[in-house]
């Protein structure tokens, strides 16, 4: 197995993103500081419990960029001898709190407050258009606040060759989609906090306004849900994108020296870092010499070819040795033909 180290060249260029990914952060944290104090100011005013639950989904959107400002911070920290692969799943940690928070301080307060004014049926209502004023400001501040995660999904997928809603469903950054879906729950929110005022208005009765938060409390512990389970994965030891991995494992069986790839192992280790193990056939006619010189060549043209790989491992072994076959049966259900992926 050789590694010419090189890689941390190639790690130190990979933070460029991460310039996005702060600010996306710090204008959400700053969007919902402003954006809670309205909600808790308009809710005590007019008596509206999904004004209320709208400002304790706030004070959890801020606590969660507080943990995402964290997960930035302690991700960016080199690798070590105790941590040789680096710090990067410290990102993923700390996002899995954020996850937890969410659901804590905003998806169980509204449910809670929301059940409990559906249950006692009525409640008094003053002043509604201090709430209609709030919620509009809040929706321009929360759309800023959108805007720049939107983008920053976007640019993360285009750098990785994939569509929008396939980096969301599977991103290695856990921080802009935490950032992304939590301003999608905060403007989804402020329609329903809008329409349960206006109903409660319409109605007098105060069911209108409880269930409104019920249903912003439902939102965000599916936000929650969606959010620990990207997180989840990630910490386990997620493969990189399979997209990611094709064109690897492509580019690795085109080489005049590669015979066969018999095997290729990927694992996500942070942010636009992937840990690549590939196990080759090697031309027999390569003298040893030769086969070391390769393998060289082939980590720095990878690294050139791939910016995401950070550690790469090439392994020469025979195409037919039988333990290498029984593990990627054992790990994919049939030996990797010289053609397909993982």
């Amino acid at each position: 197995m050789v590694d010419d180290g090189s890689g941390a060249a190639a790690d130190a260029g990979k933070r460029a993103g991460d310039g996005g990914s702060l600010l996306t952060v710090v204008l959400a944290l700053a969007a919902n500081i402003g954006v809670g104090l309205l909600k808790l100011a308009a809710g005590l005013i007019t008596g509206s419990v999904a004004m209320l639950s709208e400002a304790a989904h706030s004070v959890g959107d801020s606590v969660t960029e507080v943990l995402l400002l964290t997960a930035l911070r302690r991700s960016r920290r080199p690798a070590d001898r105790r941590h040789p692969f680096g710090y990067g799943k410290d990102r993923y940690f700390w996002a899995l709190f954020a996850s937890v928070a969410i659901f804590a301080s905003g998806s169980m307060f509204s449910l809670y407050e929301g059940a409990r004014t559906m249950i006692r049926g009525e409640s008094e209502q003053t002043a509604p258009w201090v709430a209609y004023v709030v919620l509009a400001l809040a929706f321009v501040i929360e759309g800023v606040s959108w805007t720049q995660a939107h983008r920053e999904v976007r640019r993360e997928a285009r750098d990785q060759r994939r569509s929008f809603l396939s980096y969301l469903r599977d991103p290695d950054d856990p921080a802009v989609k935490t950032v992304f879906l939590e301003d999608s729950a905060a403007l989804t929110g402020l329609l329903l906090a809008a329409g349960g005022v206006g109903l409660h208005q319409l109605t007098g009765s105060g069911v209108w306004d409880g269930l409104a938060s019920v249903l912003i409390g439902v939102l965000l512990a599916w936000v929650a849900f969606l959010l620990a389970a990207t997180n989840e994965e990630l910490l386990i030891g997620q493969q990189a994108h399979i997209g990611l991995v094709r064109r690897v494992h492509a580019w690795l069986g085109a080489r005049p020296e590669v015979t066969e790839v018999a095997d290729l192992l990927t694992m996500m280790v942070g942010v636009d870092q992937v840990l690549l193990c590939a196990r080759l056939d090697f031309d027999d006619a390569l003298s040893a010499a030769d086969l070391e010189r390769a393998c060289v060549r082939l980590h720095r043209e990878l690294t050139a070819e791939f910016p995401d790989l950070g550690e790469i491992f090439l392994e020469p072994v025979p195409r037919d040795d039988p333990d290498v076959r029984a593990r990627v049966r054992a790990r994919y259900g049939h030996p990797l033909p010289p053609s397909a992926s993982p």
